[in-house]
């Protein structure tokens, strides 16, 4: 994942600014800005703290979600009903947004783009399917 992080002036009085450029399916993630809801980045920050400290904060917040407390609601309360179809999506969007290799997503995209599917539909297609290609063209040749 790409974190963009900027320090002001009077760092390390105030906290780092940080959100993620990478798209993250993540409950305490902003899928669309990429903004991030970590208590320590915010009204938990010391300066006894250092950056480091916050990026090892942000990779146990990755690893364990706070669905409770989210910053994108949508997938926090996917991830509360529906923990299959989160896991697929955010496995899909790490292996899209995330991978350094991220060729074969959009290769898939443009595979079932050249069978005559509208480019949306395909993505929420392999997003659904978490990134299976016969998947996706099933439930595309299905309606679903």
């Amino acid at each position: 994942f790409k974190v963009d992080i900027k320090l002001e002036s009077s760092y390390p009085f105030v906290p780092p600014k940080m959100t993620f450029l990478s798209k993250v399916w993540h409950p305490n993630v902003s899928s669309q800005s990429g903004a991030i809801c970590l208590d320590i980045l915010k009204d938990q920050w010391s300066p006894a703290l250092t950056l480091k400290t916050a990026l090892l904060c942000l990779q146990a917040l990755l690893a364990s979600p706070q669905p409770d407390d989210p910053q994108d609601a949508v997938v926090a309360k996917q991830y509360l009903d529906d923990f299959e179809t989160y896991k697929k999506t955010a496995r899909y969007w790490t292996e899209a947004f995330a991978n350094p290799k991220a060729d074969a997503p959009n290769e898939k995209v443009e595979r079932i783009v050249e069978m005559g599917f509208e480019r949306a539909k395909a993505i929420q297609a392999l997003q659904r399917c978490g990134g299976d290609e016969n998947a996706a063209l099933e439930q595309l040749l299905g309606g679903a």
